[in-house]
């Protein structure tokens, strides 16, 4: 009989959201008159902006005729895409990266777990504790980890806790790690980054022949101008860091797809002899290998982004759900719940009251107030008594959801 490969048996019972949604319709099913409103997964609500809806439109005109019609096109994507992601995320920002060490994608999500495919067995991994579950699962996929223990945290896996009462900084490991995913703005916890944290990893990568993954799939909510948008606006960065973005919640590109991975040409690791081996490379050679880029349509649509019309609306977009994030923010304050995050970042991270679980006070906002979010501890073992809010809604929806919570759900109907 044909064999499986095993460690997909070592993962948790449920990939975190879909336990939610099967908590969720067993909830509705059971009372289906209940006003639901989803706060729980990233998702995005507002439509296209119009200048990416305008450019599709135009693309796919152009597949209609022969003479503009486009079959295949490169793995690494467009250069007219990559040039204008060049030049205005990163070198408006002083970050030395060339078109050529850029690879359009279909998804951050996906680059995340797929970049595994070039590293070794044998190389030890850090994250942070909450931690975004794709970085560990995938590891867990690939084999890179043993067994999970009560906790769920996995044999193999250095886990670096991040809470109020480190002001959610991973301190630097003691001991070498060679993998290390970092995430600013944070997901879950909204946190952001300091120039000089970014910097001190920065050092620990370069001194350990160290690679940092950093997830910036968040960076266009960062309103602060002394936090980093990109890890290569640290000295030193281009030669430790593989960079991750995504189109996805800046122009709302959840269903359409695309995003891009950043892979400088001087980052370089070992082979088992010993010599040096360009990642990028490796990186290459596996997108050419088992991925035929995005498509035309939609790297035109991510295209419009930079135009100034996507410019201007993209950032309303974007300024739409930080003022959901304020209004959360604000409300659960007023209602005596401790928050943290929701200022950079489109998640509020919300410690539960009076000590209830994660999943408890999951329970307790569906049951009280019809209202989704997300546990803590789905994030990892530090994550216990924290939840997750998302921004990622109509604002008629969060209003109401803040109005019930006001309403139905103080610290003092928990007790």
């Amino acid at each position: 009989m044909t064999t499986i490969n095993d460690n997909y048996l070592k993962l948790k019972a449920g990939y975190l959201f879909p336990e939610i949604g099967r908590r969720v319709k067993a909830y509705t099913e059971a009372n289906p008159d209940a006003p639901v409103i989803k706060l729980g997964i990233g998702d995005v609500t507002e439509p296209l902006p119009e200048a990416c809806r305008s450019a599709m439109i135009k693309a796919v005109e152009e597949m209609g005729d022969r003479a503009s019609f486009r079959g295949y096109g490169p793995e690494q994507g467009y250069l007219w895409l990559r040039e204008k992601v060049a030049q205005q995320d990163f070198q408006a920002r002083g970050c030395d990266i060339d078109a050529s060490e850029i690879f359009i994608s279909d998804g951050s999500k996906c680059d995340c777990g797929n970049i595994l495919d070039i590293f070794g067995d044998d190389n030890s991994i850090a994250v942070t504790d909450p931690v975004y579950p794709v970085y560990v699962d995938t590891n867990v996929m690939a084999g890179h980890t043993g067994d999970a223990d009560a906790a769920g945290k996995y044999e193999g896996i250095t886990y670096l806790p991040i809470s109020a009462d480190n002001d959610f900084a991973a301190e630097i490991p003691s001991e070498k790690v060679d993998l290390i995913y970092l995430c600013s703005p944070n997901n879950p916890t909204g946190a952001t980054m300091t120039k000089d944290q970014l910097k001190a990893w920065v050092n620990y990568a370069r001194a350990n022949g160290s690679i940092i993954l950093f997830d910036a799939a968040y960076e266009s909510f960062i309103v602060d101008d002394s936090i980093p948008h990109s890890i290569y606006e640290i000295e030193g960065a281009r030669d430790c860091a593989i960079e991750f973005r995504s189109f996805s919640k800046n122009a709302g590109f959840t269903g359409t797809r695309c995003a891009l991975t950043v892979v400088p040409k001087s980052l370089k690791g070992k082979a088992k002899d010993g010599s040096d081996v360009e990642i990028w490379k490796l990186w290459n050679r596996r997108q050419s290998t088992k991925f035929n880029g995005v498509s035309y349509v939609v790297q035109r649509a991510a295209e419009a982004v930079y135009s100034a019309a996507g410019k201007k609306q993209t950032e309303e977009l974007v300024s739409f759900y930080l003022e959901n994030a304020r209004i959360i923010r604000e409300k659960l304050t007023a209602a005596g719940i401790q928050v943290y995050g929701g200022v950079n970042a489109p998640y509020v991270w919300v410690k539960t009251p009076d000590g209830l679980t994660s999943w408890d006070f999951f329970d307790k906002l569906l049951e009280s107030c019809h209202i989704v979010g997300t546990p803590g501890s789905g994030f990892g073992a530090a994550g216990e008594g924290y939840f997750r809010i998302s921004a990622f809604n109509s604002r008629e929806n969060v209003e109401e959801a803040m109005q019930r919570i006001s309403e139905k759900f103080t610290v003092a109907t928990v007790r």
